[in-house]
């Protein structure tokens, strides 16, 4: 996927061959090896933050249950690695051996990465062409380890398209890898016989954490979640965890499908380990009783809406405790909305969880000084936490809002399938920009006035704060499905007149066309999606997957001297496994 796109290159003097991957058919050169000083300079890109939660109120046992989910989390780590590249296990047990300066370098911007390629730089290698014997590759292979290394794109897809029905949906299925056969032949993997050896201390971890609790239904989705690392049968377990009720609210399994940038098929591992926040999560129940509501409103022809959104579909704020995997990766995720199995999200929606001392944490850190860059002095004042923190709510939220079915040529298929590698930037995008139209619209209504406001200056604080948003997450790099979704909605916000570029790379709202441009282009999202339309969605792309002048302007700013992200250091899960409850 990014060999389509422009990526965002931000090391200076590093990665630079790597960089001219990004045009199809060109290849790489020799990725040039960052020095010990640069990636320093790299890694203070991430703050440092301490991340805690308050468990105080935790039962003994739920607090046992955490320092053995915090274990269980570190195998999926391990996991995480292994997925990403074949070789990610070897070079980093190599890496480990160096303790140099330059080792000891390597070694920190290697697991911030999990992998040798500087995610925000271009998936761009920092290592050298080859070290300890193993050959690196100049950026991340599209593919990661869930297909055959080299086999091309054309001929995966020829051989699961050639497949009976039933074995197609295999080969495409979340949680099975596609391997060479000894007779040369390609062939289906479950994760369950692939992983087998983490897995089975994956199960063994979850089920002590279930003996540990007394909570019935954490000890229900541990249970039936260890089941499923063995059974590669998920459904049952995603099930328990939408029903999750506990104080202690984990995450843990095969879920995003961000890795795969071939197909946008397979789930790398991740956990989260997280506290609930109760009162913060009954302070969103309202958000709930109007899912049906903004469906039936969305700005898409009245056929493609769903006359049965899962209304039941949970909402829970938390604090996070630990992340793993694909959860404690590159820019530090802020919310998730899981599951990603359509018979679940047909049935039951999804499950939004906010991780709300990392929001807080990335809006202090680095949405704080870009306002501060990029709004015009008039509009700074308007930075609000409230709206920042509402808006990833809204977009969890209307993940599961919009088409999630298609039915080209009388064929049911979904959203995910037919947009194949674009899948992932549009959904994105759709519900970022589904998000924004749905609180105006709840605004207009006065259904957020103890939550927001509203008014003129609810609107203002809003749209200000999305508009500086938009370029903390253009400052990670147009690798990421979220960045390049972003690009999207600011070319076409730009093009649209709703927000105004003033060419010293400051920008403002306009707010007599904002609405409308946002609608404007959250109607071509859920066409696109509700139409399967790949052709539409790659053109979208083309015209504004691009980082323009005047943003340009923006970023340079921003990259002298706001960081990229943060890095967490979790205190609360140190302290937690230092003290070693009893089980």
């Amino acid at each position: 996927m990014k060999t389509l796109l422009v990526p965002l290159i931000l090391m200076v003097g590093v990665g630079a061959g790597a960089a001219g991957a990004a045009d199809a058919g060109k290849p790489a050169a020799a990725p040039v090896a960052a020095t010990a000083s640069q990636l320093d300079t790299m890694a203070r890109r991430f703050a440092p933050v301490d991340l805690t939660a308050d468990t105080s109120k935790l039962s003994s046992g739920d607090k046992a249950a955490i320092v053995k989910l915090i274990e269980a989390a570190k195998i999926v780590d391990t996991l995480q690695l292994r997925q990403r590249w074949a070789d990610n296990e070897a070079l980093w047990a190599a890496l480990n051996k160096d303790q140099s300066a330059l080792g000891k370098a390597r070694q920190r911007y290697f697991w911030l990465n999990k992998g040798p390629w500087s995610i925000i730089d271009g998936n761009a290698s920092f290592m050298p062409a080859e070290y300890a014997g193993i050959k690196i590759p100049a950026t991340k292979p599209d593919g990661a380890n869930f297909y055959p290394a080299g086999a091309s794109k054309q001929a995966i897809e020829a051989w699961i398209n050639a497949l009976p029905a039933a074995d197609k949906e295999q080969a495409q299925w979340f949680y099975t890898t596609i391997r060479g056969g000894a007779d040369g032949k390609f062939k289906t993997v479950k994760y369950a016989d692939e992983y087998k050896g983490d897995l089975e201390k994956l199960a063994r971890l979850l089920r002590e954490a279930a003996t540990a609790t007394d909570n019935a239904s954490l000890k229900k989705f541990l249970n039936l979640r260890a089941d499923a690392f063995l059974s590669n049968d998920y459904l049952a377990s995603d099930f328990a965890w939408m029903d999750l009720d506990s104080p202690v609210d984990v995450t843990i399994g095969p879920y995003e499908t961000y890795n795969d940038e071939l197909f946008g098929y397979k789930a790398a591992f991740e956990a989260y380990v997280n506290v609930r926040d109760q009162q913060e999560t009954r302070k969103l129940d309202f958000f709930g009783k109007h899912m049906q509501e903004l469906e039936d409103n969305l700005p898409l022809e009245p056929q493609y809406r769903n006359p049965k959104v899962g209304a039941l579909a949970p909402m829970v704020v938390v604090n996070q405790v630990y992340g793993a995997g694909d959860g404690n990766m590159g820019v530090q995720t802020a919310a998730y909305n899981l599951p990603n199995d359509e018979r679940i999200i047909s049935q039951r929606g999804s499950k939004r969880v906010m991780l709300k001392n990392v929001q807080q944490a990335k809006f202090r850190s680095t949405l704080t000084p870009i306002a501060r860059l990029v709004l015009r002095p008039e509009a700074q004042k308007d930075l609000d936490f409230d709206s920042f923190f509402t808006h990833i709510l809204a977009h969890e939220i209307t993940h599961g809002l919009g088409p999630h079915i298609t039915r080209n040529g009388g064929t049911a298929s979904t959203p995910r399938q037919d947009l194949k590698d674009t899948y992932s930037t549009i959904e994105e995008a759709k519900a970022d920009v589904t998000g924004l139209w749905a609180l105006s619209h709840m605004m207009e209504k006065g259904q957020l006035k103890d939550t927001l406001g509203q008014g003129e200056a609810a609107e203002h604080k809003l749209y200000n704060t999305f508009l500086a948003s938009g370029f903390r997450t253009l400052h990670f790099g147009l690798t990421d499905s979220h960045a390049r979704g972003m690009a999207i909605q600011v070319n076409y916000l730009l093009d649209k007149g709703g927000f105004v570029s003033h060419g010293d790379g400051t920008f403002s709202v306009d707010f007599k066309k904002i609405k409308q441009a946002v609608m404007d282009l959250d109607r071509e999202f859920l066409t696109i999606e509700a139409t399967g339309d790949y052709a539409r969605a790659k053109a979208l792309m083309t015209k504004y997957v691009v980082i323009r002048p005047d943003v340009q302007k923006a970023l340079d700013k921003m990259k002298r001297s706001v960081p990229n992200d943060i890095r967490p250091a979790f205190a609360t899960a140190a302290a937690l496994s230092a003290a070693k409850p009893a089980n």
